[in-house]
């Protein structure tokens, strides 16, 4: 008799050649990811050679109940890192059956910010470092803490090492191989200064495709926690306190930026970013204000900082970029749980599109 493990990873490529397309898409919360499969008829790489799928808006809070149809469209198709062999996940977006996109829809803007001429030519860069907690299911308290009680202070857990110091290493390391296969360029990981807490860090990526790696990254950590019986959070300031909060630091550069007298470029970005400072904080994450307090590696919520080598300010410039005269900045006001399709797309609208006068 075949064990449940046995049927989990049944190799399908003898017996048929249709293949298991996963689509995925982002709930009316903005943050719960939702997902459902469909059998095609074999290997599809082409995200527009995929069939359009409907799905009960009623049922995740972007449609009525009397006018329920939602329909996904197909954007982005990764490698089925559970399912393997030639199946596939797809990230898809929402629309009405007339072809509009729906409120939550967010990619559609970005995309349409991402593909005009001023953006493209500039090949705009990305890289992001999503910080997450890891939670003991049903308790909602970090992973390694002592049941309604705290470890030691901060200090040693970033970066750590050790049974009393890492909690959780194999669902993060799990998740950073599950990533590679899946062809995300998820670029590193790292246990960060709460314990329970981690961060991967995804990019370089270009334009749209840095949210939709980074929204997949995201669905694969889920799922891997869902086998382990433990919950991930994206809270930005998960425990109240004396405890670092979790952000997702955008990293961005663009063509000029990465040239000869970028330095000038990267200053002139951040002086508009500093205009902009409180529409971008309001577009940056809910609950950021929890964690944007100008302690524990912030800046206030209500002040606009730049520095080289700052982690206390609201852009940090490195000190490499300072001496070559050219790079990227950091962008260290997003929380955990912004969107990266609205983040993204608004630093480089923000950088090349408007006008401060």
């Amino acid at each position: 008799m075949a064990l449940l493990s046995d049927l989990i990873n049944l190799d399908l490529t003898d017996s048929t050649p249709k293949i298991i397309a996963e689509y995925i898409w982002i709930g009316g919360s903005g943050m719960d990811l939702r997902s459902k499969a469909r059998t095609l008829s074999g290997p599809v790489d082409d995200p527009k050679k995929l069939p359009k799928w409907n799905y009960d808006g009623s049922s995740t809070g972007q449609a009525p109940g009397e006018d329920s149809e939602v329909i996904l469209y197909p954007q982005a198709i990764f490698k089925d890192p559970f399912r393997r062999g030639d199946h596939i996940l797809v990230m898809c977006d929402a629309y009405t059956p007339a072809g509009e996109p729906i409120p939550t829809n967010k990619r559609c803007a970005a995309a349409k910010i991402f593909s005009s001429p001023e953006v493209e030519k500039e090949v705009p860069w990305y890289g992001i470092e999503q910080e997450y907690t890891l939670l003991q299911k049903d308790i909602n308290w970090p992973l390694g803490w002592p049941q309604g009680g705290f470890p030691g202070p901060q200090g040693p857990y970033y970066c750590g090492i050790g049974a009393d110091k890492a909690f959780g290493r194999d669902i993060v390391d799990a998740h950073y191989k599950a990533c590679l296969y899946a062809g995300i360029n998820i670029s590193g990981i790292n246990g960060e200064v709460m314990p329970g807490q981690w961060e991967f860090q995804v990019g370089p990526s270009v334009g749209i495709s840095a949210g939709d790696e980074l929204w997949v990254a995201r669905y694969i950590i889920e799922r891997i926690t869902e086998i382990a019986g433990v919950v991930v959070s994206f809270d930005p300031k998960p425990i109240p306190g004396d405890w670092n909060g979790a952000g997702a630091h955008t990293n961005y550069s663009t063509k000029s930026m990465r040239e000869e007298g970028g330095y000038e470029v990267i200053k002139k970005a951040i002086e508009k970013l500093g205009l902009r400072h409180k529409e971008h904080i309001a577009a940056y994450g809910e609950g950021n204000e929890r964690r944007l307090t100008g302690r524990h590696e912030t800046a206030d919520i209500n002040t606009f900082l730049w520095g080289v080598a700052n982690r206390g300010a609201s852009i940090r410039v490195g000190k490499d970029t300072e001496k070559e005269g050219k790079g990227y900045f950091e962008d260290r006001r997003p929380a955990s749980n912004m969107d990266p399709y609205v983040v993204t797309s608004m630093i480089a609208e923000t950088t090349l599109l408007w006008n401060k006068s």
